[in-house]
């Protein structure tokens, strides 16, 4: 005789499979390697950039509770979750004008989604700091708390 397993059972199973496989990382995004017409830094580039270009734009892509953890200052935070065509003109006046964008680092996808929609938004001298946060932190650079 089968035996059946009741819904609620399996619902929760399969919840607790799902969060499980998601959280080991099996669906775990990766930014992409690159973003065509996107300059990539590092770093120490990005000092470089900051030093050399005085009205650089530096967008933090982190969502509120990832900027708990920190920032790099200077940072302004636009989430990419906010980010649109008029959330950017509100901090970037000209479409010219040289942004960098950053997140989490390599296992975050949310500066490139930003970066996309900056694209289409037609900005066009923009830098990317794919390593984000996780690299800042990784090398000792200074950050500030929220």
């Amino acid at each position: 005789m089968s035996r059946i397993i009741p819904k609620k059972i399996a619902v929760a199973v399969c919840v607790f499979l799902t969060s499980s496989m998601f959280f080991a990382g099996t669906w775990a995004a990766t930014a992409p390697e690159s973003i065509d017409a996107v300059t990539e830094v590092n770093a120490e580039e990005f000092i470089e950039l900051v030093e050399n270009i005085p009205d650089l734009v530096i967008i933090d892509s982190r969502i509120r509770g990832d900027r708990t953890q920190g920032f790099i200052e200077g940072a302004l935070s636009l989430p990419d979750t906010d980010t649109t065509c008029d959330s950017l003109s509100n901090i970037i006046r000209k479409k010219e004008t040289a942004s960098l964008f950053y997140c989490n680092g390599v296992k975050c996808v949310r500066s490139s989604k930003a970066i996309k929609i900056a694209l289409n938004c037609g900005y066009s001298n923009i830098y990317w700091f794919r390593g984000g946060f996780g690299e800042w932190l990784e090398k000792g650079y200074p950050y500030l708390q929220e």
